[in-house]
């Protein structure tokens, strides 16, 4: 394993150090509880919105905490959930008169810690919901849901739900909103290779040269096949059909588009293979308003990708293209 790695036990702390000394003006760490939180959190008239799940997909979510996205994130360790704990402590931080939204992806230990910290939180007077984000459509279940993965359309979820805030909208009307995008947004993914947890130091899983997993989770959880690796255009082909048939949009919607690396894959490729997926867009008729092409929930340094498509309506794509500030600075 080359990384650039101290003890793997501190690999988390270390990282979420360096990302609150990044921005010294704008967020705050709490080692205590891995969280990094807006500096003027929490603000009396906004609901104040947190989301946890494991470490190794940055920039979810930690890196996307700042106004109009997240208010504060408290990850577990390299694709491990954040204890009850830490939910409950960053609840309890971060609460507002106007209450709590917790942002779950589906994964299993992630349900139980949010469920448990939620639980201790209301016990304390705080008023909380729960959006719970499932938009991969590669399998119904895996080793860590009951039900379909939070994936890459997270994002989305995020970027709503924080505009929504800023506007205002109270607790109930975040949860709608963010109900309404995990209704409208679906994703998938594959890898053509595995990634190295810093604590582990071996791949999750291996693919030979000549081999792509189709499916994959961004835990390195095994997908729908593993089949010979095949040319860029038919591998979006492939996603596409089984994005774009599952809600299943048709010809005529406003679409958000998004390819999103794992971490590995050059922003060369990403373009490579966005430019395909728009191709796609345009002979089913679905109307491209927006389009994202980069890193926005990884798996470490595994090379693939995902395609997410989101159906759009004139709420969402004002809540959408309405302004943001995050740790991750261009220039």
């Amino acid at each position: 394993m080359k990384k650039f790695v101290n003890d793997p036990k501190d690999f988390v702390p270390e990282m979420l150090k360096g990302i609150a000394l990044a921005n010294p003006k704008t967020l705050k760490y709490i080692p205590d509880y891995n969280l990094i939180m807006r500096a003027d959190i929490p603000i009396a008239d906004k609901v104040s919105i947190m989301q946890g799940s494991g470490s190794g997909h940055e920039p979810a979510h930690v890196m996307v905490v700042g106004k109009g996205m997240l208010d504060a994130a408290c990850p577990g360790n390299v694709f491990a959930a954040p204890p009850a704990d830490f939910v409950y402590n960053t609840t309890k931080l971060v609460a507002s008169p106007k209450g709590v939204l917790h942002l779950l992806n589906n994964y299993t230990g992630d349900t139980m810690s949010f469920e448990m910290g939620r639980e201790m939180a209301e016990a304390d007077g705080i008023e909380v919901r729960t959006v719970t984000i499932n938009d991969d459509v590669a399998v119904k279940d895996s080793l860590y849901t009951i039900g379909r993965r939070g994936v890459a359309g997270n994002f989305f979820v995020i970027k709503a739900c924080g505009a929504a805030a800023e506007q205002g909208k109270s607790l109930e009307e975040l949860e709608a909103v963010g109900k309404h995008v995990v209704d409208n947004v679906r994703t998938m993914g594959m890898a053509l290779t595995g990634c190295t947890p810093p604590g582990k130091g071996s791949p999750i899983f291996t693919l030979a040269e000549d081999e792509m997993e189709m499916g994959i989770g961004i835990h390195g959880e095994p997908g729908r096949k593993r089949v010979k690796l095949a040319p860029a255009n038919a591998i979006v082909d492939e996603l596409f059909e089984a994005v774009s048939s599952d809600l299943p949009f048709k010809s005529g919607d406003e679409v958000a588009l998004m390819i999103n690396g794992m971490g590995g894959t050059p922003i060369s490729e990403l373009y490579l293979l966005y430019a395909h997926a728009h191709e796609l867009c345009e002979k089913k008729g679905y109307k491209i308003k927006r389009n994202y092409v980069g890193e926005y929930c990884t798996s470490l340094e595994m090379a693939g990708f995902s395609l997410t498509l989101l159906k759009l309506d004139p709420e969402l794509e004002a809540l959408l293209a309405a302004p943001a500030e995050i740790a991750i600075r261009v220039f």
